[in-house]
C-alpha cells in the first residue's frame, strides 16, 4: 500500500497552484523530488526539504509516483511522451498522474501509451485555484484504471477534500471541462451583479454578503467576488490558463455536436481581457472588461 514512509514522488511545474501542492505533499511526509523549467521557482520547496532534479529523466529513474502540473496541452505532450519524457525514462511500474487541466484525447494517448511501457497513468485535473491549492481542499476529478485510483488516493486526500473517480482515461479532463464550462458563464454573472449593484448605488460588499449565501451562491461569487470589490487582480487562477481550458472545452463540444454560447461568450469577452494586457492577471479582472464596456471605474 502506498505511504509517505515508502513513496518518492516526483513533482513537475511549480507555478502558482503546484508549489501548494508540492508543499503539502511534503508536509504529510513524503519525499519530493522536483523538477520546472525555472529552479528559482523551486527555491521555497528545496528549502523545505524537496530534491532539485536538473532534468526529468533524472527525475523519472528515481521515483514510484510523479505528479505533473504545468501550462498547456503541449507541455503536457512534451513531458509525457518527448524523447526526453516520462514514459520513454520512467521506471517500470511507475504511476504518473497529470493534474494538468488538458484535452482529453490527450489523456487517453498518454493512457494507452503509458501503459505499452508498463506505467499506470491518470488524468486528474483539479477545480479550487489558488486557495484549494493552499489550504489542500482541492476537487480532484480522476480518470483511469480503478485500482490506480485507489492505490494513489492517498496521495489525492493529501491534496483535496472532493476527490472522485470519473471512468477511464479522459473522464477526468472532461469533468473538468463540464466544471470550466460552469465557472465561464457564472464569472460573466459575477461580474454584471456587482457592477450592477453599484450603478444602483448599493454598498456593493453588502449585496456580495447578501446574496452569497442565497441561490445565487458560488465559489466565484464569495471568493472571486470579494477580490474584484477589492481591486485584488493577482492569479489565484491565470486569465490565459483560463482561455486555454475553455477553448478545450469547446473544441470537446464542437466534437460532440454541441452549442455552447455562454462558453463562446466568456471566450470572446476573456480574450478582450487579455487584449488589454492583463493575460497574467487572475480570472476576477474580468469585471474589468464589463466595467470598461459599461463605461465604469472599476
Amino acid at each position: 500500500m502506498l505511504s509517505a514512509n515508502t513513496t518518492t514522488i516526483g513533482f513537475i511545474g511549480t507555478g502558482v497552484m503546484g508549489k501548494s501542492m508540492a508543499k503539502n505533499l511534503i508536509n504529510a511526509g513524503y519525499y519530493l523530488r522536483i523538477f520546472t523549467r525555472t529552479k528559482s521557482k523551486a527555491d521555497d520547496l528545496l528549502n523545505i526539504g524537496a530534491k532539485w532534479d536538473e532534468d526529468i529523466p533524472t527525475l523519472a529513474k528515481q521515483c514510484d509516483v510523479i505528479i505533473t502540473m504545468v501550462g498547456y496541452p503541449s507541455d503536457v505532450e512534451e513531458v509525457y511522451l518527448g524523447d526526453q519524457g516520462l514514459i520513454k525514462n520512467c521506471k517500470e511500474g511507475s504511476y504518473l498522474i497529470d493534474m494538468t487541466t488538458s484535452k482529453p484525447s490527450l489523456a487517453e494517448e498518454i493512457f494507452s501509451v503509458g501503459k505499452k511501457h508498463g506505467l499506470y497513468v491518470l488524468d486528474a485535473p483539479v477545480s479550487g485555484g489558488d486557495i484549494g491549492a493552499e489550504s489542500g481542499t482541492l476537487a480532484i476529478m480522476t480518470g483511469g484504471e480503478r485500482s490506480v485510483y485507489d492505490y494513489v488516493l492517498p496521495v489525492f486526500q493529501v491534496l483535496g477534500e472532493n476527490i472522485s473517480y470519473q471512468g477511464p482515461a479522459g473522464a477526468g479532463q472532461h469533468t473538468k471541462m463540464s466544471n470550466q464550462i460552469t465557472i465561464a458563464s457564472n464569472m460573466i454573472g459575477v461580474c454584471e451583479s456587482l457592477l450592477y449593484a453599484k450603478k444602483a448605488g448599493l454598498d456593493a460588499k453588502k449585496v456580495l454578503a447578501t446574496i452569497s449565501t442565497g441561490a445565487a451562491a458560488s465559489f466565484s461569487l464569495s471568493k472571486l467576488g470579494a477580490r474584484m470589490l477589492e481591486n485584488d487582480f493577482a492569479p489565484g487562477f491565470y486569465v490565459k490558463h483560463f482561455i486555454k481550458d475553455m477553448k478545450i472545452a469547446l473544441e470537446s463540444s464542437q466534437d460532440f455536436g454541441l452549442d455552447t454560447p455562454g462558453l463562446k461568450l466568456a471566450i470572446k469577452l476573456y480574450e478582450e481581457l487579455a487584449n488589454m494586457g492583463e493575460q497574467d492577471s487572475g480570472t476576477q479582472a474580468l469585471i474589468k472588461t464589463l466595467a470598461y464596456r459599461s463605461e465604469m471605474t472599476v
